[in-house]
This record gives structure tokens, C-alpha cells and sequence, in this order.
């Protein structure tokens, strides 16, 4: 008997082969001149594509002033949409589909990948507790955040819109945004980070209406059946963390569920969120059964899980697919290996962020290990 996990899903005008995803992983190799994806990026993809199967493609900044980290990736200069280019053409190459993730990394920047060496911008001028990499790849204190001004909104909504354009011109097959995991969007949603009064502060409605607005106008740019949004309602990546996050979340995904986007993917509060350390909370709810009423189409689930864990939310319809992050680094092959049921290599967390073809594009496929 076939296991749901390798039969074919609709998303949106997409038929997947199988639910296995790649989750968005920041891997910070993209070229240093200019943020733009390489050929060794092209690679990295293009191993971990299959017939039918969906890669979602790091967190990708929207702008200069969303950039918060080195070496990562943008999608807001022609430059950059010719270097997504070789990826998207490398993944499709192989049968694959790849959506792109739209990243606003927000207080948790830093003034040396600002453009003009200002400081970072967020909701309101609240530090973010901890460090972050400035541009030197040094470990440095977070800084308190510009607060951005109303007449600020417009022009940040239409960013994204651009970058998601962008996408599409690069050749993606869709974009997910990034509403998760302590950045720009949770950021206002959450009120540790948001004191504003204006209609982007306060009320649940006010702290959801930028995730609601941008989420809008991206799928009217490049349509709802290629648009999904990434959640965290119990993260507390990057000092993020609401304290009764059910109320706040079922209000954004009821309204999310209005524009019948092409799926809503949900990290799961057993894993942190960011990559630093394996960190998993037992105890936790489960953000799929928590959801799961209230979203109508795909629901793509994250967090933790092994080969076991995810065969069983599918068959239990929690949700349509689930999302592999740091076993997709290590498994070029990982889908294959889920089904088969085959060992996992495991990954190697130093040469997760920077560097080369360590740990990057050197992992071998099941066909390799055994020559």
C-alpha cells in the first residue's frame, strides 16, 4: 500500500508527484557582489529537485532595506532576477517546480547591510534580544529599530509586490511569503514588537493588516493559485513570541482563508525556527490540528519531523504535505529515501550558513554512496 505522502497533490495549477517539500533554508551563498544567486546556487537546487516536486527557495529580501544578513540572495535588482534564473532553469530542468520565499528581515537587521548605514526599521523602536551576523560575519548586539511612519506602508506593500513579480520573471512557479519566524511581518503581528496606535498597532485586526495586505497584493500580481504564506504561531525565533497566540492567528488565518491563496504553511512550536541550534519544545500543540478548520486549500506543515512523523500527518489529514529542512541539506535525494525507507546522512551544522561546496553541494545521492 502506497503511503499518502507519495501520491500526487493538486496546488494550485501544479499536480506534485509526491508531499515531500524542501523547506526555505538560508544557506548565505550567494555571491557578495551584488547578492546574486551563482551557478553553484543552481546546483544546490538542482540536486534536490524531482519529477513533480517542490523546493521552496530561501528566504529571499525584497529590497536593499529588507537585507539583514551576509550573502543571502535578493530579488530586487535585474541582476538578481538573472541569477534566479539559472536556478529556476536548473530545478525545471529536472522535472521540478520551485517557489520563491519574499523576506523582509525588519529590526533584525543590522545598519552595515543598510544601504545608507541606518538602522534597521520595525513596527516601533523596540530592540530584539540577542545577536546577529553585521556584515563582517561578526556576532553583534541587535540594534533598536527605526519605527517605519504610516507613509512608510504604502511603498513597503508595493516592495513585495515588485519582488513577486520579480519572481515570476526569474521563472519561479509561484512565491511564498514570509510572515514567520521573527521577521518584518511577525514583527507587527505580535505585540512584544508592535506599540504602534495608527491602524498598523493595537487590536488584532490593526497588527494583522500588513500580513493581510501584502499577502493580498502579491497574489493579485501574480495570483492566489501561486501564492502561499509561512506562519509560526508559537515560534520564538529572533526574540519573537506572542503570549495567547490562538486568538491572533485565527484571526489572520480566517482572513488569510478569504483570498484562497495556494497554501498556508505552518511551522510546528516543537522546533524554534531559525536553524542555530536543534532546539525542540515537547509539549507543545500542534499548530496543523490547531489550523487545519480553518484553512480550505493546501496546509504544507513543518518542524521536526521524521520519516514516520510525516507519512502520519498526511494519513491523518492534518496536512496535504510536509516540509523537510535540515535532512534536505544532507539528502539531495531525501525523497527518495523517505520512501524507500532508506538511512538519512546526517547533517553538519557548522557549514550550514557561508562557505563553499562543503556541506553544500558535496552530499551524495543514494547512487553515490553506493559506487
Amino acid at each position: 500500500m502506497t503511503q499518502k505522502l507519495f501520491t500526487p497533490l493538486t496546488l494550485g495549477p501544479l499536480t506534485l508527484q509526491h508531499r515531500v517539500v524542501m523547506a526555505p533554508l538560508t544557506r548565505m551563498r550567494a555571491s557578495p557582489d551584488g547578492n546574486v544567486p551563482t551557478a553553484l546556487n543552481a546546483l544546490y537546487y538542482a540536486q534536490r529537485a524531482t519529477p513533480g516536486g517542490l523546493l521552496i527557495a530561501e528566504a529571499t529580501p525584497v529590497s536593499w532595506q529588507g537585507h539583514g544578513h551576509p550573502n543571502v540572495p535578493g530579488i530586487h535588482t535585474a541582476a538578481q532576477v538573472e541569477g534566479w534564473r539559472r536556478v529556476t532553469d536548473a530545478v525545471h530542468g529536472r522535472g521540478g517546480f520551485i517557489f520563491l520565499q519574499l523576506w523582509h528581515t525588519g529590526r533584525v537587521s543590522h545598519s552595515s547591510h543598510q544601504s545608507d548605514r541606518a538602522a534597521p526599521v520595525g513596527p516601533s523602536a523596540i530592540a530584539a534580544q540577542g545577536t546577529t551576523l553585521d556584515a563582517d560575519w561578526k556576532s553583534v548586539p541587535y540594534e533598536v529599530p527605526r519605527a517605519l511612519e504610516l507613509a512608510e506602508m504604502q511603498p513597503l506593500v508595493d516592495s513585495w509586490r515588485q519582488a513577486a513579480a520579480r519572481a515570476m520573471q526569474a521563472g519561479f512557479d509561484g512565491v511564498e511569503v514570509h510572515g514567520a519566524n521573527g521577521y518584518l511581518l511577525e514583527q507587527f503581528l505580535q505585540s512584544r514588537s508592535n506599540i504602534r496606535s495608527d491602524r498598523y498597532g493595537g487590536s488584532i485586526e490593526n497588527r494583522c493588516r500588513l500580513h493581510l495586505e501584502i499577502a493580498e497584493t502579491v497574489a493579485q500580481e501574480v495570483g492566489a493559485e501561486r501564492t502561499g504564506i509561512r506562519l509560526s504561531p508559537w515560534g520564538i525565533a529572533n526574540d519573537s513570541g506572542e503570549a495567547e497566540p490562538v486568538p491572533l492567528y485565527s484571526h489572520l488565518v480566517r482572513e488569510l482563508a478569504r483570498l484562497k491563496l495556494a497554501y498556508l504553511h505552518l511551522i510546528e512550536p516543537r522546533a524554534s525556527g531559525t536553524g542555530k541550534a536543534d532546539i525542540f519544545r515537547e509539549g507543545q500543540p500542534s499548530a496543523a490540528q490547531t489550523f487545519r478548520p480553518l484553512w480550505p486549500t493546501v496546509l504544507i506543515d513543518a518542524g521536526g519531523f521524521d520519516r514516520d512523523g510525516a507519512i502520519q500527518a498526511v494519513e491523518d489529514g492534518r496536512a496535504d504535505a510536509v516540509a523537510f529542512g535540515r535532512y534536505f541539506i544532507s539528502n539531495p535525494d531525501l525523497p527518495r529515501r523517505l520512501q524507500t525507507g532508506a538511512p538519512l546522512t546526517p547533517y553538519y551544522r557548522p557549514t550550514f550558513y557561508g562557505g563553499g561546496e562543503v556541506g553544500y553541494t558535496d552530499y551524495p545521492a543514494l547512487d553515490a554512496q553506493a559506487a
